[in-house]
């Protein structure tokens, strides 16, 4: 990287914890260039050198907040899709490997993660899980032979069930140790009956 990539690099970082600050206080809809300006220390025609509007941030800090969260695996995508493709019939997302690194991000993070579940339509997280979907989970509902027709129900059913578990630990601060909440998720995701421990 060399330093005027390295100086843009440092100023996007700016404006991305200064939008997610702000959001923590108030709707997008009224948050003002000033504002993040004011926020982030850099004067308005900076703002303007980087992007058209605070919605073109906005996309930007989305995009910030993804790659932070997705910086806590080992692994990149070609692997997931790898051991998808030769991992024999374990479901992979609900084992260790990948329920450690997300709910570390989250714990880590949890003024971020609170808000991108505050602001999710604003953030416009529907589309950004959408793509997450289309590209990792729905090669996994194909492997296991999932009609057409009932993927979106299936996925659904266990997003919602690991994000409610997340979000009841959330509202303890996190308090639970990691390994006590992956072995919750894999409990009832795998339908094991063992909740005693």
């Amino acid at each position: 990287m060399n330093k005027n990539e390295s100086k843009y690099f440092n100023t996007a970082v700016k404006m991305d914890e200064a939008l997610i600050s702000l959001l923590e206080k108030k709707e997008f809809s009224f948050i003002t260039v000033k504002e993040i300006c004011d926020t982030a220390g850099v004067n308005r025609s900076t703002f303007y050198l980087h992007y058209e509007n605070t919605a073109d941030l906005l996309k930007e800090t989305t995009e910030y907040i993804l790659n932070k969260h997705f910086s806590y695996y080992d692994v990149d995508k070609k692997d997931v899709l790898f051991r998808l493709d030769h991992g024999g019939e374990q479901l992979i997302f609900v084992t260790r490997d990948y329920l450690v690194p997300y709910l570390t991000f989250v714990k880590d993070n949890r003024r971020i993660f609170k808000l991108a579940i505050k602001q999710y339509h604003v953030m416009n997280m529907d589309d950004v899980y959408g793509n997450l979907f289309k590209s990792i989970f729905e090669p996994i509902l194909v492997k296991f032979k999932i009609p057409e027709n009932k993927r979106a129900y299936v996925i659904k059913f266990y997003l919602t069930g690991i994000f409610a578990i997340v979000m009841e630990w959330l509202d303890g601060d996190c308090c639970d140790d990691i390994d006590s909440v992956v072995n919750i998720i894999n409990d009832c995701v795998l339908g094991s009956r063992d909740l005693n421990g």
